[in-house]
C-alpha cells in the first residue's frame, strides 16, 4: 500500500513539474503553451460557470473572458495557490461581473435546458440523480447557490469563498447553510413525487 501512495506522489509531482512548465513558457509568450492548459482546464471552468450563471450562452462567454484575462495576467500568477484555483478565481470574478451588468439592463437571455446543464458533467451511474441534483441547484437563489458551488462541489474554504465572492465570512457561512437547507428540503420534495 505505501508503494502506491509514493508512485501516486510522485506522479503528482511531475504533473505539477510539467505544469510548471507550460506556465512558464505561457509567461514567456508561448501560445501553445497556453492552449495546453487551456485544454486542462476549460472543461472544469465552463462546469464551474454553468452552475454559477445556469445560462449556456452566459457561461461560455465567462469562460471565453476568464481565459482571455488569464493570458494577459499571466506574468502576474504567483503560484501561491494552484493554476486551477487561480483560473477558478477568475472565472467568480467573470460570472459576477455578468451578473452585475445583467442587472443594470434586463435580459432576454433564458435559463439553460436540462440538457445543457448535464453537458460537462462527469458521468454518473445515475444520471437522473444528477440531472435531479442540478436542476434543484440551478433553483436555489443565487448567492446560496454560488457558496455551495464552491464550496460543496470545488471544495473552497469559507476564506476562500468570501474572498471571491467579495463577502463576509459570516455571510458566507449563512449562504452555505441556507443553500443546504434548501437543498434538502427540494430534493425531499421532488423525491415524493
Amino acid at each position: 500500500m505505501a508503494y502506491g501512495a509514493g508512485s501516486n506522489e510522485m506522479e503528482l509531482a511531475r504533473e505539477r513539474r510539467a505544469e510548471d512548465g507550460l506556465i512558464d513558457a505561457a509567461i514567456g509568450g508561448d501560445v501553445r503553451a497556453f492552449e495546453q492548459l487551456y485544454r486542462r482546464y476549460s472543461a472544469r471552468v465552463m462546469g464551474l460557470c454553468l452552475r454559477m450563471t445556469r445560462q449556456h450562452a452566459l457561461a461560455e462567454d465567462c469562460v471565453q473572458a476568464t481565459f482571455i484575462n488569464a493570458w494577459r495576467n499571466l506574468a502576474s500568477f504567483q503560484r501561491r495557490s494552484s493554476f486551477g484555483t487561480w483560473l477558478h478565481r477568475i472565472a467568480v470574478n467573470q460570472v459576477l461581473t455578468h451578473a452585475r451588468q445583467r442587472a443594470a439592463r434586463p435580459s432576454l437571455v433564458t435559463d439553460m435546458t436540462d440538457e445543457q446543464q448535464l453537458q460537462f458533467e462527469p458521468p454518473a451511474e445515475d444520471a437522473s440523480t444528477v440531472m435531479d441534483m442540478e436542476r434543484v441547484l440551478a433553483g436555489l437563489p443565487e448567492g446560496a447557490r454560488h457558496v455551495l458551488v464552491l464550496q460543496a462541489i470545488y471544495g473552497y474554504s469559507h476564506e476562500e469563498v468570501s474572498q471571491m465572492l467579495g463577502i463576509a465570512v459570516g455571510t458566507c457561512k449563512a449562504q452555505l447553510h441556507r443553500g443546504r437547507q434548501l437543498l434538502k428540503q427540494r430534493l425531499g420534495l421532488e423525491g415524493a413525487q
